[in-house]
């Protein structure tokens, strides 16, 4: 379920699709680096100004699904402008830092982006840029990121499938809003 907050700066609400936490897993593979399975939890917030705060954490998982150690962490403002264009900007914990561009999909809640600037710090890994496609299908929130290094073509790098987290709050909120006169037995309100 999408929710437009009331407090959400009017140029936003195309992202709204973004908002809330997110959790899942997905697969890692770039050479010269470890191939895994990982976790990710991803945020995005608000304040009322015209921006989404992002912040995403990822972490390396042992065959059984356990944590074993960090992977990657980024933060970042995300914005979109009347023609639905979509500016990123992005640090992450390697000493990257990134200004990316992109677009929302026309009637769909699909975001292609492209690295346009990249700087980096003397103690980060060789990187020249990427590409990223967000999407959100069927309530759940899907990405995957393709990179580039001066000796590695772009190629897809990571992706990942989250769901949306749903604080007992919520659960509660919506309870609250549900009709008063739901079926008794809860089945007949499904036929």
């Amino acid at each position: 379920m999408i929710e437009i907050p009331s407090d959400l700066h009017k140029d936003l609400v195309p992202l709204a699709f973004l908002l809330g936490n997110w959790a899942g897993a997905g697969v890692h593979d770039f050479p010269g680096a470890e191939k895994c399975n990982f976790g990710q939890e991803v945020t995005f917030t608000h304040d009322g100004r015209d921006f989404l705060e992002y912040s995403s954490h990822t972490w390396v998982l042992d065959g059984d699904g356990n944590k074993v150690r960090p992977l990657e962490s980024e933060h970042g403002f995300w914005r979109i402008d009347a023609d639905r264009k979509v500016e990123v900007t992005m640090t992450r914990d390697d000493g990257v830092i990134e200004i990316w561009y992109g677009e929302l999909a026309h009637q769909k809640p699909q975001i292609d982006l492209v690295t346009d600037a990249v700087a980096r710090t003397a103690a980060s890994g060789p990187y020249n840029g990427g590409k990223r496609l967000y999407g959100y299908v069927k309530s759940d929130l899907m990405w995957v990121g393709e990179k580039q290094t001066p000796e590695v073509e772009l190629r897809p790098y990571m992706s990942a499938h989250l769901k949306k987290v749903v604080t007992p709050e919520e659960v509660e909120r919506w309870a609250k809003a549900l009709p008063d006169d739901m079926p008794d037995d809860g089945i007949a309100f499904f036929k």
